[in-house]
């Protein structure tokens, strides 16, 4: 056991010299995660929960043998400009941490895994599971009142990334959810949100009212006739609640240029909604920069900031 001690150490020190953080679990909370999600599940809104089950009603499978502990990685990032040139302007529009290159990190974290563990002979494979519930349980994060997620360090500004593995494990950490301290006497996000997700009566956010629910979905739903056009604040998604968080003081500014269209692929976005009936460059560059998959969003919700204007 202390050779595997001596290796879940050394796993923890690479982790560290990326600059990312981490915690190992014993796999024997995998029944307690499914039973956090239940207890959830009366709150969700229907459609949400759809959207995103597999994550939630989630079946454990690897290529290996017994799962023995899972792993739960956070990896620093930035919020992400895309600008595009429109009848002489630049519109500079945002991306909140976790949209973009989620799969190049997923697949630099995994092999950087199988070069720490396969060498003593042990596995890992990538797992669906509820990340966030997963992070906050094992101690990595801690919950906001927006029902977000923060690291130590790194505010929200990161991703998560979990694992299952095969390797054994001797110290084991479960711990109640609850939200951070800072948020006992603050209302900061509860007062910035222009659509009233944030509730004070309960915990869980009313999804339902997102502005980043309404603006993932797909291109042909129009936005609810409630929501004023000039809420909108991002390209996809929302950074009202994550930019006014006093956690997110020392991150909330970092971000990092993403791509620029310019005014003539800018007006080819706006005419063409499929994303396959685009030249073939501009399909080249947008999933070079991993917007590809929100591509059925993009010409809608683009829209919105236009007619702003």
């Amino acid at each position: 056991m202390k050779q595997n001690q001596d290796l879940i150490e050394y796993f923890y020190e690479e982790i560290e010299k990326k600059g990312y953080k981490a915690r190992i679990i014993d796999a024997k909370h995998i029944p307690d995660l499914k039973h956090d999600i239940q207890q959830q599940q009366v709150h969700m809104f229907p459609e949400f929960y759809e959207k995103y089950k597999k994550y939630f009603n989630f079946k454990p499978e690897v290529d290996f043998g017994n799962i023995e502990s899972l792993i739960v990685i956070a990896v620093p990032v930035p919020q992400y400009e895309v600008t595009f040139q429109y009848k002489s302007n630049l519109i500079s529009l945002m991306l909140p941490p976790t949209y973009l290159y989620g799969q190049k990190i997923i697949d630099e974290l995994e092999e950087s895994l199988k070069n720490i563990f396969n060498s003593k002979r042990y596995n890992v494979n990538y797992a669906y599971l509820p990340v966030k519930t997963l992070a906050v349980r094992s101690g990595l994060a801690r919950y906001g009142r927006n029902n977000i997620s923060y690291v130590s360090g790194m505010g929200s500004f990161y991703r998560l990334v979990p694992f299952y593995s095969d390797v054994p494990i001797e110290e084991d950490i479960w711990i109640e959810r609850k939200m951070m301290e800072n948020c006992e006497n603050c209302n900061a996000c509860v007062n910035k949100c222009p659509t009233g997700a944030i509730p004070t009566d309960r915990f869980l956010l009313r999804v339902d009212k997102c502005l980043t629910y309404h603006n993932e979905q797909p291109g042909e739903v129009p936005f609810p006739a409630w929501i004023d056009p000039s809420w909108h604040n991002c390209l996809v998604g929302c950074l009202h609640c994550q930019k006014i968080c006093p956690v997110n003081k020392e991150v909330r500014d970092w971000k990092e240029f993403a791509i620029n269209f310019n005014e003539e692929e800018t007006q080819m976005i706006l005419n063409e909604k499929i994303f396959d009936d685009l030249p073939i460059m501009l399909k080249e560059k947008i999933e070079q920069h991993d917007l590809g998959y929100l591509y059925e969003v993009i010409p809608r919700n683009l829209s919105v900031f236009l007619d702003q204007g």
